[in-house]
């Protein structure tokens, strides 16, 4: 079998991108629409939401996933207008510092459903879907670089974030007599404009990654084409790293002024 560039196209399929209305998930569902996907946009706000499924071309649907009844609700309507889901990107997440010996079982659980729980509900329903009509189809949770290492002031967070890694594994698995292929994508820092937004409109530095700059939101969604087209067929069970090497470097980065290799502490 030949490749063809064909094979990266996503023409006539039907994708959802949860927490789409903006950065790393709004850049996905451009990405996934530029490549000629159908895209519905499942968005808490409500503003950003019609926004983004504007500039895909798609619908946008305002839709909590944490909620069960919301993601059945946004499903049948995705379905309804589009056609059957066989791509799905788990995107959407929330992150707050909690320090560990301060964090509480609300604030426990509330970092869970924002990044773990729903994970299994939109894969659940979609999955589903795919398996009633036979059809193949396209899995990809974004977990982060801190589900795989420490994360002080943040271990509720980086703990959902590694189950979102597991999670990827076993559905996988469960998933891959179907044609189903699960994957996963783990950024480091990543210039969106809510980052922006934080430091001022400055653009932050980078010299803790090998390549010396955070990600664009473009980088990630080149990712996410690549795991949902026909370019990675017998691709599943994977985290990819779109992180400018910063999982293999292993805490070592080149110093600001020397450029030297240095572990730790400059």
């Amino acid at each position: 079998m030949a490749i063809n560039p064909s094979d990266i196209l996503l023409t006539g399929r039907v994708a959802v991108v949860t927490g789409g209305g903006a950065g790393i998930g709004r850049g996905i569902a451009e990405g996934l629409a530029a490549f000629g996907a159908r895209v519905a946009i499942w968005e808490r706000d409500p503003e950003t939401c019609e926004a983004a499924a504007r500039a895909v071309g798609g619908v946008g649907i305002v839709t909590d996933v944490r909620d069960a009844d919301q993601v059945d609700a946004a499903l049948a309507q995705t379905t309804s207008e589009l056609g059957t889901v066989s791509i799905l990107v788990n995107n959407a997440g929330g992150v707050f510092a909690s320090p560990l010996l301060e964090t509480t079982e609300n604030g426990w659980d509330a970092l869970y459903k924002a990044n773990l729980r729903h994970v299994l509900l939109c894969t659940q329903r979609v999955a589903r879907d795919m398996v009633a009509a036979e059809m193949p189809g396209s899995i990809i949770n974004l977990t982060s670089i801190e589900g795989v290492r420490a994360a002080p002031r943040y271990a509720a967070y980086s703990a959902a974030k590694a189950g979102v890694i597991n999670y990827t594994l076993t559905a996988a698995f469960e998933l891959a007599p179907y044609g189903i292929r699960v994957n996963a994508l783990a950024p480091d820092l990543t210039v969106t404009d809510g980052l922006l937004a934080l430091s001022g409109g400055r653009q932050p530095g980078g010299d803790a990654i090998p390549m010396k700059r955070p990600g664009h939101v473009d980088e990630m969604a080149g990712a996410a084409v690549f795991l949902a087209s026909g370019m990675s067929s017998y691709i599943t069970g994977q985290t990819l790293h779109v992180d400018g090497g910063t999982q293999a470097a292993g805490g070592w980065y080149h110093h600001p002024q020397t450029g030297a290799p240095t572990l730790g502490p400059g």
